[in-house]
């Protein structure tokens, strides 16, 4: 990674030019100014964070980078965040990427550019994220929401084993014939550990695992392409009697393109979402779900973060006092938290119809 003098090399001026245009560039000249910031892009340079946090320097910012606000769960999420910091006299700046992991690092770096005391973030794949380990190596104090990655900092369900149990629930009913329907799976490290847990359940009841039907979570036109793929399975003669889908907000648009392709749930069609959405439990019939507690991973991340940020500036988390750099910082908060889930056993799941004949 490039560092200050890399920089003053590539503008062709001293150490201490360098600081003072990316500090107080007020105090330098517009061209020379125009020099340094061209080398600092070139060579992807950001002062380092930790530097920052060492020299006691705060702006009370905390960065938050969620896929969207679109689906509650995330607004859920960002409810327990800002419960946290509220008190703290602290302020979120957030970012979204839409589902789009090649927006995350430019994310990431206008929250940095910012100037942000820690990082709260959900990203497309944690687990093997080159991200993590940039910010990791900087010192950026940093936590992971929902993302379940074990050797990581980061606060989740369980994804894997609520599926299973959530497929259990649907095999229990009767059904040996079902899909789970979802994004694309490369883009969310939490769908491809559902879909391991899906196969995890149906493998436990002898029953083989049926590939993924993905759907594009930005295009408008997910209605159709499950009526169509509904029309293809039927004329194929391989129509599921259950559907597992990877998200609450998911299952809502699949219910409604069931309705509208003439099938009736749980009647014709069996549905199981994922979150635990409190407008599930307003439908007729309720929405039978895995539920995660996400206003609480959202309360616990940024807590994690917070004692995170204070004991890497040797402060006392409870009052601000300075103390020993190592009072406050556990180094439990560089590995996974996993929370409980559990399973509300609404209307949408019943035994599947039975065939004729």
């Amino acid at each position: 990674m490039a560092d200050i003098r890399d920089v003053a090399q590539r503008a062709g001026c001293s150490i201490a030019t360098v600081s003072r245009a990316l500090n107080s560039p007020q105090l330098v000249r517009p061209e020379t100014l125009a020099r340094v910031q061209a080398a600092a892009a070139e060579l992807k340079f950001r002062p380092n964070a930790l530097g920052r946090q060492l020299r006691g320097e705060r702006t009370g910012l905390i960065g938050v980078m969620l896929p969207t606000l679109g689906n509650p769960v995330f607004a859920d999420c960002l409810e327990g965040i800002e419960a946290a910091i509220e008190d703290t006299g602290r302020r979120l700046l957030l970012v979204t990427t839409q589902y789009d992991p090649e927006r995350e690092r430019n994310a990431i770096e206008t929250l940095l550019q910012q100037r942000v005391d820690g990082l709260l973030l959900t990203l497309a794949d944690a687990e093997h994220s080159a991200l993590i380990d940039d910010l990791a190596v900087e010192g950026v104090a940093c936590q992971l929401v929902y993302n379940d990655a074990p050797q990581r900092p980061c606060v989740s369900v369980d994804n894997r084993a609520a599926a299973a149990q959530g497929v259990a629930m649907l095999i229990e009913a009767g059904h040996r014939d079902i899909v789970m329907v979802t994004g694309a799976l490369h883009a969310s490290d939490r769908a491809k550990r559902r879909y391991l847990g899906y196969g995890d359940a149906m493998q436990a009841a002898g029953l083989t695992p049926l590939p993924a039907f993905e759907i594009d979570f930005n295009s408008g036109a997910r209605g159709e392409r499950v009526r169509e793929w509904l029309a293809q399975r039927e004329r194929d003669g391989a129509r599921p009697t259950a559907l597992f889908c990877s998200n609450d907000l998911l299952a809502l648009g699949v219910m409604r393109a069931l309705r509208e392709a003439g099938l009736r749930v749980p009647d014709d069609m069996s549905v199981l979402g994922f979150d635990g959405l409190a407008v599930g439990e307003l439908l007729s019939p309720t929405l039978a779900t895995v539920v995660q507690p996400s206003v609480e991973i959202g309360r616990q991340a940024a807590q994690r973060l917070l004692a995170q940020i204070d004991g890497r500036d040797g402060r006392d988390a409870r009052d601000g006092r300075a103390g020993a750099a190592t009072a406050s910082f556990d180094a439990s908060l560089g590995h996974a938290l996993i929370l409980p889930h559990e399973i509300r056993r609404g209307g949408t799941v019943a035994a599947p119809p039975r065939k004729p004949g």
